[in-house]
């Protein structure tokens, strides 16, 4: 086991660009392992990303807010991820990944119709087992997470251009009474 930096957006080991990675930012956990994009890297690749928290956006008023999710606890966590070695003609080598989505929890369900799956600690280790490939003995892994467990709170639409990456992204806004996502 290593910890890495990967690219966000998987390039598959056949692709001729690696532009197509782009559009790889998500997988659906349901689908991932029948899809030539993934189905090599949901068998033999699977890695966790490691966060602590992540964005949605909610339309409010006509404008999008953006939210921090993040567990209740603060406490760090996992993605599913899968990884991929790409490897182009000019000897150019990118290790990229993406995050496996599922049906969200009711927590995020007022602001989206996925959420990414975040795994129990207890199942890391079958998680990354390279000796486990078939997808019926992981699947069950892939489910939402506990709704109960996750809260979130609006921030700045700083977060909203990707080159600003700062703790000024997951800063509370200051004129927010409520913390939770409205709605719930």
């Amino acid at each position: 086991r290593e910890l890495v930096m990967l690219h966000w957006g998987l390039i598959p080991f056949w692709a001729k660009d690696p532009k197509i990675g782009a559009r790889m930012i998500n997988a659906r956990s349901e689908t991932a392992a029948q899809k030539p994009s993934f189905r090599a890297a949901f068998r033999r690749r699977r890695c966790l990303v490691i966060a602590d928290g992540f964005y949605e956006w909610q339309k409010q008023n006509g404008t999008k807010q953006p939210f921090f999710i993040h567990l209740r606890d603060a406490r760090p966590f996992a993605f599913a991820g899968l990884w991929e070695h790409w490897q182009g003609p000019d000897e150019r080598v990118i290790e990229s990944c993406t995050l496996l989505t599922t049906e969200p929890n009711d927590f995020l369900r007022p602001v989206h119709n996925r959420m990414p799956v975040i795994l129990s600690p207890a199942d890391y280790e079958l998680w990354l087992d390279p000796e486990v490939q078939h997808p019926d003995q992981i699947q069950h892994l892939l489910r939402p997470y506990p709704a109960r467990e996750m809260d979130a709170y609006p921030v700045s639409t700083f977060v909203n251009r990707p080159a600003n990456d700062s703790p000024r992204c997951i800063e509370p806004l200051a004129d927010t009474e409520e913390r939770r996502l409205p709605g719930l």
